[in-house]
C-alpha cells in the first residue's frame, strides 16, 4: 500500500508499467544457513534479486545461495512476481540476463525484457539508462545496519527485512509529502 501511495504521490499510476532487474552479492556472517559462493564476484554468502519499478520502489525481491546463477535466479524472482502486476510490460535488465532467458520471459511472462550494456569503448564507472534505478535501490539498504551484511539464518528472513526496510523508506517519503488543501 505504502508504494501505490508514494507512486501516486509522484505523480505515476499505481501500478508499474516498467520495471528494472538485477542481483546484488551480500556476505553473510556465521549464522548458519542457506550461502554460496559467489565466483564472478568472489563472495562468499547471499544473491539478492530485486525487481524495482521505475523511481526504484522493490516490486520484488528473493534471496538465495550466491552460488546459484543469475539467469536461474531471477527465473525463480519472475515466478513470484506473475500475476501481481497486470500493468507490467517492460523489464530493463543487464547483460547477464541474455541468452535463452530472454525467450522464456516473452514466452511465459509476455512482458519485454531490455538489455542495457554499457559501451566496450567506455573505461571506469558508467550511468546507465534506467540500471541506474536499481543500483541505487540497492544502496538504500545499505543505510540500515542490518541489512549491510546478511546476518538472517533463513533467506525467507533476509527477503522480509528488505522489504521492512523499503516500507520505512516509503512512509518517511509519502509522509514529507505535502498534502493537498480540502474546502
Amino acid at each position: 500500500m505504502a508504494e501505490r501511495a508514494h507512486r501516486v504521490a509522484a505523480g505515476r499510476e499505481p501500478e508499474p508499467g516498467a520495471a528494472v532487474m538485477d542481483s546484488q552479492t551480500v556476505k553473510t556472517t556465521e549464522t548458519p544457513g542457506v550461502q554460496g559462493y559467489d565466483a564472478a564476484r568472489k563472495i562468499n554468502g547471499r544473491k539478492r534479486h530485486l525487481l524495482v519499478d521505475t523511481l526504484g520502489l522493490v516490486l520484488m525481491v528473493i534471496v538465495h545461495a550466491a552460488n546459484i546463477q543469475d539467469r536461474d535466479g531471477v527465473r525463480l524472482l519472475l515466478e513470484k512476481v506473475k500475476g501481481r502486476f497486470p500493468r507490467l510490460r517492460l523489464i530493463w535488465a543487464d547483460g547477464g540476463y541474455t541468452g535463452k532467458l530472454i525467450d522464456w520471459v516473452q514466452t511465459v511472462f509476455h512482458w519485454v525484457p531490455e538489455i542495457v550494456k554499457r559501451s566496450d569503448d567506455v573505461k571506469g564507472f558508467q550511468v546507465l539508462p534506467h540500471r541506474w534505478v536499481v543500483e541505487r535501490t540497492f544502496g538504500w539498504p545499505g543505510r540500515y545496519r542490518r541489512l549491510s551484511k546478511d546476518y538472517e539464518g533463513l533467506p525467507e528472513s533476509s527477503e522480509t527485512m528488505i522489504y521492512i526496510a523499503m516500507i520505512h523508506l516509503m512512509v518517511r517519503r509519502v509522509g514529507r509529502q505535502p498534502q493537498p488543501v480540502t474546502a
